[in-house]
């Protein structure tokens, strides 16, 4: 028989623990424990927290047992905590004592005593409530997270369940996942009830909050539709390299094929653009330039900024910029409109784009020509036509001239290898003599040498770090980026900048905050981190569409 007061028989036990399970698909044997547990603890309640009460619920008949358990221990036994404190642990007794009472007790023997029925009052049963909802609860999480980690990056329907502060809650059937409101089209709104299609980007295991986060802006999500709705990419024929998108206004998409026989542009349109339109209906509208992805970075470039026509592309590979020239007619076009074109062709390649025009181009071309012939002049003390002629060949400055192969020099016509020797030597003497000027400099304003040895600072830097009283290491620690850099400021309503101690040599955020941490480096502060292995995996922004079993309905 039941040896606790409960309202429930044993069948009616059953009944409700069948009846959650089901509702919540998890296992009957978690909500059984989860009613162990509630009964344990309004037991504890009413006997005392210091007993080990364990209650156990028999799965076919609906049974329950209660029942004290207590174990003897050495009496030497120590129980401390982490932090040291002394913690008797419960349902324990010492040898000595538990001899008086039983003279055959030895360490390890366990004492089981059948607990009389009690009855539960009204706030050991809210208790019992909380503890039963708070396992099926987390028993529901859990299978939730079990269900949908391995559905990342897929398609799904649901159903809008609620909508919070522009986060649309969405009812997934096996799930509940959430979209936030940077995840979805802007100035698209849902009603309660409404069906809706989502990408799930994520999934995470969390005892708060949600687990499923869906999104509408993710460049997957178009991904996938196209996938849905043109058989060559869901075969695998077409792959789709990288998605840039501007969620409800623009998006770009690279496509290639792996049949020469197949345009991936044309089929991803369609006839009279039919698959495309299907695409762009999904995502209320959103214009979609579907271009030619191709192996040479220069020209996935000039693709990626269709429709505007390029002129020239000069890349920089060590920074990953490249500059673009365009016709003058063209700018806005490639530039687009509030930056979207050139922006969304950015994150597409991966490369940090500058537009210019070709007068732009011509004019800043011919000022660099005429500001490096005067250089060389001075530097190389030579007339204007050898100045011009170095300069024509690609030497942009007086390093270039002195550590360059001698060969390089001798093989500009008019030249041999006396003149090329001569030249360098002069290039040479020429540097030498800037960095004693510089040295003496430096030394004059009080700058230590240790500056010197930390990466980066050059003997022109130091003299600048000394002009603005930036003399040590410590010194150089103690700064922010923003001392280096420049910032703004507000003054009378108007907004100023305010020159950095390193403003002339343009250093972008990067380079200044870590000539600022090797100092901290240096000086002990921090810890230099540890090298971080290669990732081999796809840059973001890039997906491969891969074929699957079956397409989402």
């Amino acid at each position: 028989m039941s040896l606790t007061g409960i309202s429930a028989n044993r069948l009616e036990l059953l009944q409700i623990a069948e009846a959650v399970a089901r509702e919540k698909s998890i296992d009957k044997e978690v909500v059984i424990e989860a009613i162990e547990e509630a009964i344990q603890k309004g037991a504890r309640a009413r006997y005392g927290a210091e007993h080990d009460i364990r209650v156990r619920i028999d799965p076919k008949t609906g049974e329950t047992t209660v029942k004290r358990v207590v174990t003897v221990i050495d009496d030497d036994a120590s129980f401390e905590t982490e932090e040291g404190v002394y913690e008797e642990p419960v349902g324990v007794r010492r040898l000595s004592e538990a001899l008086r009472s039983d003279k055959e007790a030895f360490v390890g023997k366990v004492y089981e005593e059948i607990l009389p029925p009690f009855e539960l009052g009204r706030v050991q049963t809210q208790m019992a409530r909380q503890v039963v909802t708070g396992k099926v609860r987390e028993a529901e999480r859990e299978r939730q997270y079990e269900e949908f980690k391995d559905r990342v990056g897929e398609v799904v329907n649901g159903v809008v369940k609620r909508v919070e502060y522009g986060n649309t809650v969405v009812d997934l059937g096996r799930g509940e996942g959430i979209m936030r409101r940077d995840q979805s089209i802007p100035r698209e709104n849902f009603n309660i009830g409404d069906r809706i299609r989502c990408y799930i980007y994520d999934v995470r295991r969390e005892t708060k909050g949600p687990q499923i986060l869906l999104s509408r802006a993710h460049g997957g999500f178009m991904a996938k539709l196209f996938a849905q709705e043109v058989p060559e990419v869901y075969d695998g024929v077409i792959e789709i390299r990288a998605v840039a998108r501007d969620p409800g206004s623009r998006a770009k998409m690279a496509v290639v094929s792996n049949d020469s026989s197949i345009d991936p542009v044309g089929a991803c349109v369609g006839m009279r653009g039919s698959r495309v339109q299907a695409v762009v209906a999904e995502l209320q509208g959103e214009k979609i330039d579907i271009i030619q992805w191709s192996q040479d970075e220069a020209t996935f470039i000039v693709n990626a900024l269709a429709p505007a026509e390029v002129s020239k592309v000069v890349m920089d590979e060590e920074d990953e910029r490249v500059e673009v020239v365009v016709p003058d007619e063209q700018l806005s076009l490639a530039i687009g409109r509030r930056g979207q074109n050139v922006r969304l062709a950015s994150q597409l390649t991966g490369w940090q784009i500058d537009i210019m025009t070709e007068s732009q181009e011509s004019e800043r071309r011919q000022r660099e020509f005429t500001e490096r012939t005067a250089l060389f002049q001075e530097a190389l003390d030579v007339d204007e036509v050898i100045a011009q002629l170095l300069v024509t060949e690609g030497f942009a400055s007086v390093e270039d001239v002195a550590y360059v192969d001698a060969s390089e020099i001798a093989a500009i016509e008019g030249f041999d290898d006396d003149t090329a020797e001569e030249i360098q030597t002069r290039a040479r003497e020429y540097l030498e003599k800037e960095a004693a000027e510089y040295d003496a400099k430096r030394k004059a304003l009080g700058v230590e040498d240790g500056l010197l040895e930390i990466e980066g600072v050059t003997l022109p830097m130091a003299v600048a770090l000394g002009e603005g009283d930036v003399k040590s290491v410590e010194d150089l620690a103690g700064l922010i980026p923003d001392d280096l850099r420049g910032w703004f400021e507000t003054r009378d309503g108007e907004r100023v900048r305010e020159p950095g101690v390193l403003d002339s040599f343009n250093l972008d955020a990067g380079e200044a905050e870590a000539l600022i941490m090797r100092a901290r480096i240096a000086m002990g502060w921090v810890e230099a981190p540890e090298p971080e292995p290669l990732d081999e995996d796809f840059a973001e922004g890039e997906f491969e569409v891969e074929a699957e079993e079956t397409p989402e309905a």
